[in-house]
């Protein structure tokens, strides 16, 4: 299968290569060679699997964690180790222990794969401009927006949520950065203790659930329900990172804590938010949530809302 044209085959551009262009089309790239499975092939003209040359690039100059790096890249274990194999023994990267942890692996570049990763920075600008370049402003512009979209779509299909132990160190992380957030948002700032509580206990099965969305491993949002059997249930930490927002997930989390309110018996969920989050409700009310008289004494709510479920 052809990858394209050899190194050998493009123009050299220079410095007339756009900048904006160049960036959009080679994150579509990666996130396209990840989804599809593109990692079993070679790159770049290159003595190795584009695998391996992904690899060294995410490796980065400051070196990364082996368990980072494949949750990352959403990659076997075993090949990762293969590939890494592969790295050290051409003289490009180092793998060792982690300070005292013996299980934490950590691979870096040595001055010869650092060199190697500037070559293939150098080359996979002028592929990816000679994709754009032959197009008129117009049609570049159409392509750049398409692979924007594109790129944003499989993203979201690489979200993992999931019930999540409401005080692992991700979950804390998540609701942490949710108190912030509405410290920076509302007016008056945010105090967690004079706020409606929902505390670890609660946010455990029977009495509630806490969902958490990662993203290569990593969290970038939050959700959680507290449950009162028959009753409606009450819909708390929605949380979207910022560098993961247009993804479409705050509607998700929504809408699988209303699957897991109704599969545990409830017959509606209801929240209460701040004036300052516009986003927030909006996407309540396009989600069916109708406004409702104040149900509780948060001190910080402005409206309250409610939403019946299908038996």
């Amino acid at each position: 299968m052809s990858l394209g044209p050899t190194v050998e085959d493009l123009p050299d551009y220079g410095q007339g290569m756009d900048r904006v262009a160049v960036d959009v089309v080679r994150r579509f790239n990666r996130t396209v060679t990840q989804r599809v499975g593109a990692l079993q092939s070679g790159y770049l003209a290159r003595d190795r699997s584009l695998g391996a040359s992904r690899v060294l690039r995410e490796i980065g100059p400051e070196g990364r964690e082996v368990r980072d790096l494949r949750a990352f890249l959403d990659m076997d274990s075993g090949y990762l180790s293969r590939l890494l194999r592969t790295l050290e023994q051409g003289g490009l990267a180092v793998t060792e222990p982690d300070g005292g942890d013996g299980r934490v692996r950590t691979v870096r570049l040595t001055s010869t794969g650092t060199a190697e990763r500037a070559l293939l920075d150098e080359r996979s600008d002028v592929l990816a401009w000679s994709l754009v370049e032959p197009l008129n402003a117009g049609q570049r512009a159409r392509l750049l927006a398409a692979m924007t979209t594109v790129e944003q779509l499989l993203t979201a299909g690489l979200v993992d949520v999931r019930i999540e132990d409401p005080e692992s160190a991700d979950a804390h992380w998540c609701i942490e950065s949710y108190f912030a957030t509405l410290r920076e948002r509302f007016d008056a700032g945010f105090d967690p203790e004079a706020s409606i509580r929902a505390d670890a206990p609660d946010l455990r099965l029977p009495r509630g659930l806490l969902l958490l969305a990662r993203l290569h491993g990593g969290p970038i949002g939050c959700g959680a329900l507290k449950l009162h059997g028959s009753e409606a249930a009450e819909i708390k930490r929605m949380w979207v990172a910022p560098d993961a927002r247009g993804l479409g997930l705050g509607r998700r989390l929504l809408t699988v804590l209303e699957g897991e309110a109704a599969a545990r018996g409830a017959t509606a969920t209801r929240l209460e938010t701040n004036r300052s989050l516009g986003e927030a409700i909006s996407l309540y009310r396009s989600a069916g949530y109708g406004e409702v008289p104040a149900f509780n004494d948060e001190p910080y709510a402005d409206h309250w809302f409610e939403k019946r479920l299908a038996g």
